[in-house]
């Protein structure tokens, strides 16, 4: 497994309850471009339109060897998932608080584009300030653990 990009804010802004895999419809130029590591998912977010998801937002750079006069690297991009897999989703997402975030990209051992994303709950400033104490002590706690 090859991480391409990673929204590495996500854990900090949210409360990720459940993680789903998907895969992304991309052309062979994105592909090419993904595989010299110059995507980025930060900022990016998931949309229900017509019964499908779409990642929206996604920094996907241009080929150089392509031949695309109009290429957008912010396009949309329709995931893969399976329909049980979207009624979860979408169950969630109408419950009310919950969104559907992105959280990594990266290649497969097969060696197909997969996106994890997670069906998350927004973090109040108190929940971020409690997660940085508990990071804190975590790492106190091994230093301590380590020295005796």
């Amino acid at each position: 497994m090859k991480i391409i990009a990673a929204n590495n804010r996500a854990n900090y802004n949210y409360t990720i309850s459940n993680k789903i895999e998907a895969g992304i419809v991309l052309t062979g130029s994105e592909v090419k471009s993904l595989r010299t590591n110059t995507g980025s998912i930060r900022g990016s977010y998931i949309i229900e339109q017509n019964g499908e998801l779409w990642l929206s937002n996604a920094f996907i750079k241009k080929y150089q060897n392509s031949n695309d006069t109009n290429y957008d690297p912010n396009r949309n991009r329709k995931l893969l998932i399976t329909k049980k897999e979207f009624n979860k989703l979408s169950g969630s997402i109408k419950q009310g608080g919950f969104t559907i975030i992105p959280i990594s990209l990266y290649f497969s051992d097969k060696g197909i584009a997969k996106l994890t994303c997670g069906i998350a709950r927004g973090k109040k400033k108190i929940d971020k300030r409690q997660s940085i104490k508990q990071r804190d002590w975590n790492i106190k706690k091994q230093r301590l653990l380590k020295n005796n």
